[in-house]
């Protein structure tokens, strides 16, 4: 399947996998594909998510917070309440995971485990070659990840760009919209 993607596509994918890295997260979701599609510098599914007012920090914030925030609040804890308290107590970067320091030897040898997808990013990824046959093209361009992700109904990267005011609908107007432009 990575053999149709197009070039600027497959950066995306190794994008997200620096995101997911860089917030030390073992696996990329679909919400490192949305960080992956915000980070890509042109293609349509960035003009779409520009479109739409889709604003990147936001989204790293929400995907760094992760789950937590929202359980947090439907009990009435404000996250980035309690994150601004104790980094004002402590001192910016207070609650940073700390990196563990090297062990040498033998049996202390530190690997690097692959980061692999989940079943929701894995999903997104096949559901954007259906998208792609189903508007008739022969390659998977940004916009299709991008509206892949949008109907994997479960995963958080969705649910994020939903939260933000675009549906799956709403972006299959606009990818239609950009791709006629384009052309």
């Amino acid at each position: 399947m990575f053999e149709r993607f197009t070039d600027r596509a497959r950066t995306v994918v190794r994008l997200a996998k620096t995101e997911a890295d860089d917030l030390g997260h073992p696996i990329i979701g679909t919400e490192h594909l949305v960080l992956g599609l915000l980070a890509e510098d042109g293609g349509i599914a960035r003009t779409v998510l520009d479109g739409a007012g889709i604003v990147r920090a936001e989204v790293r914030a929400a995907v760094a917070a992760g789950d937590d925030a929202a359980a947090l609040r439907s009990i009435g804890i404000d996250l980035a309440a309690v994150r601004a308290s104790v980094e004002r107590r402590f001192g910016p970067g207070a609650l940073e995971r700390a990196e563990p320091a090297e062990r040498g030897g033998l049996l202390f040898r530190r690997s690097k485990m692959p980061t692999r997808f989940n079943n929701g990013a894995k999903k997104s990824l096949e559901l954007s070659l259906r998208v792609a046959l189903s508007l008739k093209h022969n390659y998977i361009g940004t916009e299709h990840i991008l509206l892949g992700v949008l109907k994997e109904e479960r995963g958080s990267g969705g649910r994020l760009l939903r939260e933000r005011g675009l549906s799956y609908d709403g972006a299959l107007e606009l990818v239609r919209a950009a791709l006629r432009d384009a052309a």
